[in-house]
């Protein structure tokens, strides 16, 4: 294809990141009309359809998939390119996503304060969410993630860290209803939880093989949220092996299932460029400090 058409593929980029056309529009600069328009004239030159059309918004066709994914890749190393280009000898600047879970956020604000302080010229975005994020489509440059290892196959898996979540409560909830001895006691208490619906990790996965299962009084996955519910005594709640709080009790000791791995993904695509490598490493010392 002719190098003239890189404004369209471009435009289909971004239409399949934002996943509709005002959202690809404004991430541009464009009019949505343009952003139609590339897209229309880039179906009629491939012969083929890049989006389903629906009243949502556009969803990629396995085509216009294939095509966001070299697209992606080609813009990073475009803007790579630019860097060197331009006399930026280290090639840390620019955009930099880093996508992780909100329970995992707060690992990352030191790790994100040292990146800034060494590297001004970068532009760094924290985007918390609990769906994975697509590296190969360039929805992020670094993923930080917990679960089973990711098995992506473009994708580099660094382990970060094991941890374990610990089930704690506040003094007034002690007074208020006592404190379990057992995991079976806990179906006569309270619990300020994640939200489990559709939630794999252990600590849910665990809740629901329980025989009895505890009143939950408050789900959500924002993190203070959930610590200030339980400092409160509204419930009980887990909190990881990182988080002691003089201001409460821990309830037991961590069982195995409530165990943990924190993985860092990159794309192999991106994983040697400078800024891939100045995130990951500020990460790693992070955790290791």
């Amino acid at each position: 294809m002719a190098v003239e058409n890189w404004d369209e593929i471009r435009t289909a980029w971004h239409v399949v990141r934002a996943g509709t056309v005002s959202g690809a529009a404004d991430l541009l600069g464009v009019h949505h009309a343009t952003v139609i328009r590339h897209v229309d004239a880039l179906e009629e030159r491939l012969g083929v359809k890049l989006f389903q059309r629906h009243s949502r918004g556009y969803t990629p066709t396995e085509a216009g998939q294939a095509l966001a994914q070299i697209a992606g890749a080609t813009e990073e190393q475009f803007t790579q390119l630019a860097m060197r280009l331009q006399g930026d000898k280290s090639g840390i600047s620019g955009d930099l996503v880093i996508s992780t879970l909100p329970q995992l956020a707060t690992i990352l604000h030191l790790a994100v304060a040292d990146l800034a302080r060494a590297h001004p010229a970068l532009n760094i975005l924290v985007r918390t969410e609990e769906r994975l994020a697509r590296l190969e489509y360039g929805e992020a440059h670094v993923a930080v993630r917990a679960g089973t290892r990711p098995t992506e196959p473009d994708n580099i898996v660094q382990e970060l860290l094991v941890g374990h979540f610990t089930l704690w409560a506040s003094a007034a909830y002690a007074k208020e209803h006592g404190l379990p001895q057992t995991p079976e006691d806990l179906s006569n208490h309270r619990l300020v939880t994640e939200i489990l619906d559709g939630n794999r990790a252990p600590v849910a996965r665990w809740l629901g093989a329980l025989p009895g299962q505890p009143h939950i009084v408050l789900q959500t996955n924002e993190t203070d949220l959930r610590l200030a519910a339980i400092k409160a005594g509204l419930g009980m709640g887990f909190l990881n092996d990182g988080a002691a709080h003089a201001d409460l009790i821990e309830i037991m000791p961590p069982l195995p299932e409530w165990g943990f791995t924190v993985w860092m993904v990159t794309h192999v695509d991106l994983h040697r460029t400078p800024k891939v490598q100045a995130a990951t490493s500020a990460i790693r010392k992070t955790l290791r400090r």
